[in-house]
C-alpha cells in the first residue's frame, strides 16, 4: 500500500512539472508575441504620428491650397485636439524635421510694450509675443538658446520699428537632398524658396495686431542679426511747432563722424568701455501732414551702430537749439568729452515717437508672397484708419472744449516763465563720469 501511495505522489510530481515547464514555455510564447505586437504598435503610432503633423502642415503652413472641407474652423479644433491625444506627441518631435536659418524683418507699434527683448522680465514684449507665435504655429526648433537666436537690436519701451530684423532656426517644408537624391539631412543650407514654407503668413495669422512680420529670408549660418548689420537707421517725428528748424539741422550735422558720445546716451560702465559710434547720415525733413497750422517733421539719423538712449538724448538737445535756450555750439561742447567729461543733467525726448526705420546688411533681401503681401497691406490699411478714427475722436474734443476764462491766461504766463528760467546745459549739475562708474564698480568687487 505504502509502495501505491509513493508511485501516486511521483506521478503527482511530474504532472505538476510537466504543467509548470507547459506553462514557463506559454510565458516565452506570450513574450516574444507581445514584442511583436509592441514593435507593430510603435510602427502604427509613428506613422499615425507624421500623417496627421503633415495634414496639419498642409493646412497650416500652406493656407493657400484648396480644402475638401467647407467647415475648416471645427476641422482645425478637432484636428489639433486629435494630435495633441497622440501617444507621445510633444514639441521635441519637430525636431526631427528639416530646418533652416531664415531672417525675419518685423514691425511693431511699441506703445503698449515693455521694449523689445525679454530679459527684463517685463511683459509684454514684442519678443516675447513673436517667440508665442512661433510655438503656435510650430515653426520655433528647441528653445530660444538652441534657435540660435539674435536681434539687430533691443529698442526701449514704447519705441516702435518698421525694420527690426531676427535670425533663427525655422521648421523647414523642404529636404536636403545628396547626388542619389536622397535625404542627406536635416538642414537646409542654400536659397531655395519654391514650395516653403510662407512664414510672412503664418506668423501673421497669429501675431497681435501691433506686431507684423514683413518679410523673410534665408542666410547662411553664420549670420548674426546684431553682428552682421552694416547700418542701423532712426527716425524722430515731432510737430514743428516754433522750432527753428534750420538751427537745428545745423547743429545735427556736427553729429556726423565718429564721435565720443557718453554725454547723448544712458551711461552703462558695466557692459559698455568704448563710447565712439559713427553717425553717417542725419537730415531733418518736413511732411504733408498738417493740424491746425502745425506741420509733421522728422528726423532721420543713420550710424553704424548706437548707444543705449543715443538717438533721444540727441533730439533731446536738439529740439533745446531749436527753442533757442542753447547754441549750435553746445553740440561740439558735449562731445568734446575732454572740455565736458561729465553729462549735464536733461531729459530724453519722448519716446513714442521714436521708429526703428531700417538694417542694412549684405546680401540679404527679404521676401513676401504676393498673397501675404496683399493681406498685410490690408491689415495694415484698416490699423492705419482706426487709429485716425482715433485722432479725429480727440480733433472733436479740442474744438468742444470751452474758451479759456481771462484769469486763465495766467496758466500762460507761468509757463512761459517757466520756459524762460531755462538753465544752460553747461552750467547744469553732472553725472558721474566714466572712470567714475567704474571706480564704484571695482570697489563694490
Amino acid at each position: 500500500m505504502s509502495n501505491e501511495v509513493s508511485d501516486f505522489g511521483k506521478d503527482v510530481v511530474d504532472v505538476l512539472k510537466s504543467q509548470l515547464q507547459s506553462l514557463r514555455n506559454r510565458v516565452k510564447e506570450l513574450e516574444t508575441e507581445n514584442a511583436k505586437l509592441s514593435s507593430q504598435l510603435s510602427k502604427c503610432c509613428c506613422h499615425m504620428r507624421e500623417e496627421m503633423l503633415n495634414t496639419y502642415d498642409v493646412e497650416t503652413f500652406n493656407p493657400g491650397l484648396p480644402s475638401q472641407r467647407k467647415n475648416t474652423g471645427g476641422d482645425k479644433t478637432r484636428k489639433k485636439k486629435a494630435i495633441e491625444r497622440i501617444p507621445g506627441y510633444n514639441l521635441e518631435i519637430m525636431t526631427h524635421h528639416s530646418k533652416r536659418y531664415v531672417a525675419l524683418k518685423v514691425m511693431y507699434f511699441g506703445q503698449r510694450f515693455y521694449g523689445f527683448a525679454s530679459e527684463a522680465q517685463m511683459d509684454p514684449t514684442i519678443e516675447s509675443e513673436i517667440f508665442k507665435a512661433l510655438e503656435k504655429t510650430r515653426l520655433l526648433i528647441g528653445d530660444k538658446k538652441e534657435s540660435r537666436y539674435s536681434r539687430c537690436g533691443r529698442t526701449d519701451k514704447g519705441v516702435s520699428s518698421v525694420g527690426q530684423v531676427i535670425a533663427l532656426f525655422l521648421r523647414s517644408n523642404l529636404k536636403e537632398t545628396d547626388a542619389n537624391n536622397k535625404i542627406s539631412g536635416e538642414l537646409i543650407p542654400d536659397t531655395r524658396t519654391e514650395g516653403e514654407i510662407d512664414y510672412v503668413r503664418v506668423l501673421n495669422r497669429v501675431l497681435p495686431n501691433d506686431i507684423r512680420i514683413l518679410g523673410w529670408s534665408p542666410v547662411s549660418i553664420d549670420f548674426n542679426a546684431r553682428f552682421s548689420c552694416l547700418a542701423r537707421e532712426y527716425r524722430y517725428v515731432f510737430w514743428r511747432g516754433n522750432l527753428n528748424l534750420p538751427a537745428m539741422e545745423n547743429a545735427g550735422k556736427k553729429f556726423i563722424g565718429e564721435h565720443d558720445f557718453r554725454n547723448f546716451c544712458k551711461m552703462d560702465a558695466a557692459n559698455v568701455h568704448n563710447y565712439r559710434r559713427c553717425v553717417t547720415l542725419f537730415e531733418i525733413s518736413s511732411s504733408n501732414i498738417r493740424l491746425e497750422g502745425n506741420q509733421l517733421c522728422a528726423i532721420k539719423v543713420k550710424g553704424s551702430a548706437f548707444l543705449w538712449h543715443q538717438v533721444r538724448c540727441m533730439v533731446a538737445v536738439l529740439f533745446m537749439i531749436g527753442q533757442g535756450l542753447e547754441s549750435v555750439e553746445v553740440i561740439d561742447s558735449l562731445l568734446d568729452t575732454e572740455k565736458t567729461p561729465r553729462k549735464p543733467q536733461y531729459a530724453m525726448a519722448p519716446e513714442i515717437p521714436l521708429v526703428l526705420q531700417s538694417c542694412e546688411f549684405e546680401d540679404v533681401k527679404f521676401i513676401c508672397s504676393s498673397d501675404s503681401g496683399k493681406a498685410l497691406r490690408i491689415h495694415l490699411e484698416n490699423e492705419c484708419q482706426a487709429y485716425q478714427l482715433q485722432s479725429a475722436i480727440f480733433h472733436e474734443a479740442v474744438l468742444s472744449c470751452l474758451p479759456l476764462a481771462n484769469d486763465q491766461s495766467t496758466l500762460n504766463k507761468g509757463t512761459i516763465k517757466k520756459v524762460a528760467s531755462h538753465v544752460p546745459l553747461l552750467s547744469r549739475p553732472t553725472e558721474p563720469s566714466y572712470e567714475d562708474r567704474c571706480a564704484k564698480l571695482n570697489s563694490r568687487r
